[in-house]
C-alpha cells in the first residue's frame, strides 16, 4: 500500500484520501484519509491543499491554526485552484477584488488577500440582543455581511435536496410537514467561509464549535414550509433517547437569514403568539431548553411560507453533551 501511495501522483493521492475520509465505498479510515491529503497538498495539488486548509480549520483553536489552514488555501489559490480562489475573494478586503479579477492576477494577490482577512473579528462580535426571557430568544442583524450571505445560497443552489424530519425511530424521513428543501454541508463541501461562519456562530452562542451539527441551507419557494414543530429530541420516545446518549440533546437553534426579497415567510412560535424576520445577514437563536435542560415546549415554531420570492436560511443546531459525559 504505502508503495503504491509513494508512486502516486498528487490528484490519485487526493482522491483516494477523500474517499478514506468519507468511507466512500471503502472502510472509512480518518488519520490515513489526512495523511494523503496532507501528502498531494505539499506535492501541489491545489484540491488537497484547499481540503487540508479544512482540516486545520475543523480542529482550530487558535489563530495560529486559522493562520496556517488560510496558508493553504492560499498555497491552493496560488496553484490556479479556483475554488480556493474565490474564497480568499470572499473573505478578503474587497479593494483588491479588481486586481484579482484580472486576465492575468498578480503573483502576490493571493498572499495579499489572504493577510487582509480579519479572522479575529469573526470571534468578537457583540452580544445578541434578547427579545424573550422564557424561552430565551436572541436576535442580531448584520450577523453575517451580504456577500457571505450569497456565497452560502450560491454553494447550495445545486445540492438542494427535499428536507427530512427527525422520526420518533430516530431515523431521518420525509414528511408532508415540511415541504422545503435543504442542502446539508458535510466534509467535502466545506470551505473556509463556512467554518468562519461556524466559528462566529459558536462564539456568539457561547457554545464549543464541535458541539454544531451539520449545517443546513434551508429553500423556501412559494408555498413551501415547516409546520409546527419542536427542535428539540424528545426523551421519552426510544429513538430520540438514543440520539441523545450518543450525541447530546439538540439544546439550541440558531438561523441566519440569507436573502430579504421574499414576502412573508416569518419563523412563528405560535405559543408566544410572536412571528420574527431578519434582514439579510440577520440573525435568531433560541433555546430549545430550559435552564434545567428540560425539552421548552414554549418553543413550538414554524417556517410560514413565502408569499411570493424565495427564502433562504442558514439552519444551525447545536447539541448538549451526551448524557452520561
Amino acid at each position: 500500500m504505502n508503495e503504491i501511495v509513494d508512486s502516486a501522483d498528487a490528484a490519485a493521492l487526493t482522491a483516494l484520501g477523500k474517499r478514506l475520509l468519507t468511507g466512500d465505498g471503502i472502510p472509512m479510515d480518518a488519520d490515513r484519509g489526512t495523511v494523503l491529503i496532507a501528502t498531494a497538498a505539499h506535492q501541489g495539488d491545489g484540491e488537497a491543499a484547499t481540503l487540508a486548509a479544512v482540516l486545520i480549520g475543523l480542529g482550530a483553536n487558535s489563530l495560529a491554526d486559522w493562520t496556517k489552514a488560510l496558508e493553504y488555501l492560499q498555497q491552493a489559490a496560488e496553484s490556479g485552484w479556483s475554488p480556493a480562489q474565490r474564497q480568499l475573494m470572499v473573505l478578503g478586503n474587497s479593494a483588491l477584488l479588481d486586481e484579482a479579477h484580472r486576465a492575468v492576477p498578480p503573483p502576490d494577490i493571493w498572499g495579499r488577500l489572504r493577510r487582509s482577512i480579519d479572522v479575529a473579528s469573526w470571534g468578537t462580535l457583540p452580544q445578541l440582543r434578547q427579545v424573550s426571557d422564557a424561552p430565551r430568544i436572541e436576535m442580531r442583524d448584520a450577523f453575517l455581511p451580504p456577500r457571505i450571505c450569497q456565497w452560502l445560497m450560491d454553494c447550495a443552489r445545486g445540492g438542494l435536496e427535499r428536507s427530512r424530519v427527525f422520526a420518533p425511530t430516530g431515523k431521518t424521513v420525509v414528511e408532508n410537514s415540511r415541504t422545503n428543501s435543504a442542502f446539508e454541508v458535510g466534509l467535502l463541501s466545506l470551505d473556509m467561509v463556512m467554518l468562519l461562519t461556524r466559528a462566529r456562530i459558536a462564539a456568539a452562542t457561547g457554545f464549543s464549535p464541535q458541539a454544531l451539527e451539520h449545517t443546513n441551507i434551508l429553500h423556501y419557494a412559494p408555498g413551501q414550509q415547516f409546520s409546527r414543530h419542536f427542535d428539540f429530541l424528545d426523551p421519552g420516545l426510544p429513538g430520540h433517547a438514543q440520539e441523545i446518549a450518543a450525541k447530546g440533546q439538540r439544546v439550541g437553534t440558531f438561523l441566519v437569514y440569507l436573502n430579504e426579497d421574499y414576502a412573508g415567510a416569518e419563523t412563528e412560535f405560535a405559543l408566544l403568539n410572536q412571528r420574527y424576520r431578519c434582514p439579510t445577514g440577520g440573525a435568531l437563536f433560541f433555546r430549545n431548553v430550559d435552564p434545567s435542560a428540560v425539552p421548552d415546549r414554549q418553543t413550538l415554531h414554524a417556517g410560514l411560507p413565502p408569499a411570493s420570492g424565495e427564502k433562504w436560511l442558514l439552519s444551525q443546531w447545536i447539541r448538549g453533551q451526551p448524557s452520561g459525559r
